[in-house]
């Protein structure tokens, strides 16, 4: 990305469902069950949710776009959709195997998996939606 103050977000939205855990390795069965409620029981429960990925840059003067649209769906897909969509998070993402896998750090595995795909410096936030809102903007 050139340098200079005008920038443009470009914003992309997609929604899966996966059910998670929501279990604290480190706690003992008391703590997560008074901690998490419910939330700790072993069978999951699903949540359907909507990830909004944004990306900013300038313009390119000469295609007119910050990104092809297409690209961000197709890295979307590849880091998101394929291994987290109608998957349980706790046992069938090795990321979550000790990582409590609330909201908060769900759009952290994602954005650490779309920075694979994307130009250093262009993803900007990702939003993650169900109830709540988490925004994560990276380190």
């Amino acid at each position: 990305m050139a340098s200079g103050q005008n920038t443009t977000q470009l914003s992309h939205l997609i929604s899966l469902r996966a059910t998670h855990w929501l279990h604290g390795t480190s706690l003992s069965n008391e703590e997560n069950l008074k901690l998490f409620g419910n939330s700790n029981n072993p069978n999951g429960h699903m949540h359907n949710y909507k990830v909004v990925v944004t990306v900013h840059g300038e313009i390119d003067p000469i295609t007119g776009i910050v990104m092809k649209v297409t690209d961000l769906k197709e890295y979307m897909e590849e880091a998101i959709m394929e291994p987290l969509d109608h998957k349980n998070l706790h046992l069938n993402i090795p990321y979550f195997a000790d990582v409590v896998s609330m909201t908060e750090k769900v759009a952290v595995y994602i954005w650490e998996s779309l920075q694979k795909f994307l130009p250093l410096g262009v993803l900007f936030k990702i939003y993650e939606i169900d109830n709540n809102i988490v925004v994560y903007k990276g380190r």
